[in-house]
């Protein structure tokens, strides 16, 4: 269950099955999108989610508590390494997932004007928010 490495280098929370796995309909009405371009939008929305993570209150102030030198300069803040995420690993799979669908690949085939398709995307977007929330406050 481990994330997706190539090399000794992180690439992204999940992969290309894990989101098929999740909406597998939505792939079978969209056969034109390929497990390639799902894996590059992973990879984009994993860096999202590490800078989220960056922005945090609770990233902060756990950086600050462990290193004083850096004197509460969020510019000196070191990069959430995903290679030392210990434990939830399913959470941030998940959260991979919740973000590519709403942000990058149901609004790419969205009829805006068919509310559901909104709905959809909504769906994703709490379930992201939720998630996200639950993972820096717990």
């Amino acid at each position: 269950m481990a994330f997706n490495i190539v090399s000794g280098s992180f690439v992204s929370f999940a992969v290309y099955s894990e989101v098929a796995a999740r909406d597998q309909r939505f792939f079978e009405a969209n056969e034109g999108i390929t497990s390639t371009e799902v894996n590059t939008l992973l990879e984009q929305a994993s860096d999202r989610i590490l800078s989220k993570l960056k922005a945090t209150d609770w990233w902060q102030n756990y950086q600050f508590e462990r290193d004083q030198s850096l004197a509460g300069d969020t510019r000196q803040l070191p990069d959430v390494d995903p290679l030392r995420i210990d434990g939830r690993e399913q959470d941030f799979k998940d959260l991979n997932v919740y973000f590519v669908m709403a942000e990058y690949l149901l609004p790419r085939v969205a009829d805006w004007a068919n509310e559901a398709d909104t709905v959809k995307i909504n769906f994703y977007k709490d379930q992201f928010n939720n998630l996200f929330k639950e993972l820096i406050e717990d």
